[in-house]
């Protein structure tokens, strides 16, 4: 039975009753709202099959780590951990995950927080409570915290609940410039310049790569190599005179020749012992 459809036949039995009462004569009495509405919802409450149509886990209308499990026509109200959220997109699977990962706009609502050290809920990731720790933030389970630092050019994404580059975060006060004190120059990307790439000024083995002219990204090249700015490219330390000794004090010579001309692999596979016998070799034994 409708919610409404319950309103509505119980309202008609208190004017039944009222109507009953002025035809004894006798003053009719009157519920307060309050009253009323409490009856109302235990009346549904009382018919939890037809809430229940159907065995399954069911999302709050208005608070989104509250949910409602069906089982064999009876109601069960649910909370999800503290600082999970329901998420109702399989109806019978009863799942709660990091609210990154499920949209709540249309049921804002939370159970209140429980806070410890770090942790703003018992569970989830939450940034650094310094907003000049960019790269730094925290992951919380049952109210422990454990640290978490990003990669170097990495800030952390409060959206994501990852580490992405600060233009895709685009938190106040950590943007490109500042992490990575960096500016793209100003170029004309429609004469196909669209992604140019700088040396890192400090970092032989670096380079930039500005987004569409705009947003710098650091990358890097591989071990061994440093960044030609002349042919904007990865290429040998040797090969690239202002960076020729850049890995003097972190490899040998015979270190970095092994990385420059690794051993080839036999073609043939490794060696393996021949089980023919050879011409001199002792046949089997036999009985």
């Amino acid at each position: 039975m409708a919610f409404g459809s319950s309103i509505g036949i119980f309202l008609s039995c208190l004017v039944v009753l009222a109507n009953s009462a002025e035809q004894l004569g006798r003053r009719p009495v009157f519920l307060p709202a309050r009253t009323i509405a409490e009856a109302i919802v235990e009346a549904e409450f009382a018919g939890a099959t037809e809430l229940c149509p159907e065995d399954g886990f069911f999302a709050d209308p208005d608070q989104c780590d509250k949910y409602t499990e069906c089982r064999g026509g009876k109601l069960i109200e649910k909370l999800c951990p503290d600082g999970l959220v329901f998420n109702d997109v399989n109806q019978y699977e009863e799942k709660c995950e990091f609210p990154f990962n499920y949209d709540c706009s249309d049921r804002p609502n939370l159970q209140p927080a429980k806070p410890s050290r770090h942790c703003p809920r018992q569970n989830g990731y939450f940034p650094h409570e310094d907003s000049k720790e960019c790269a730094k933030f925290y992951f919380c389970a049952d109210g422990q915290s454990n640290m978490i630092t990003c990669p170097d050019g990495l800030v952390y994404n409060e959206k994501t609940g990852a580490c992405t580059w600060p233009d895709e975060a685009k938190k106040e006060g950590c943007g490109a410039a500042q992490v990575l004190d960096f500016e793209c120059p100003k170029v004309n990307v429609s004469a196909g310049m669209s992604h140019p790439r700088y040396a890192d000024p400090l970092d032989c083995q670096y380079y930039y790569v500005c987004v569409n002219g705009n947003e710098p990204r650091r990358a890097g090249c591989k071990l061994g190599q440093v960044f030609d700015d002349d042919y904007k490219r990865c290429d040998w330390a040797r090969n690239v005179p202002p960076c020729a000794d850049w890995y003097k004090d972190q490899l040998t010579e015979a270190e970095l020749e092994a990385l420059e001309h690794p051993p080839r692999a036999n073609p043939a596979g490794p060696h393996r012992q021949s089980h023919r016998p050879g011409k001199n070799a002792a046949l089997p034994e036999t009985s």
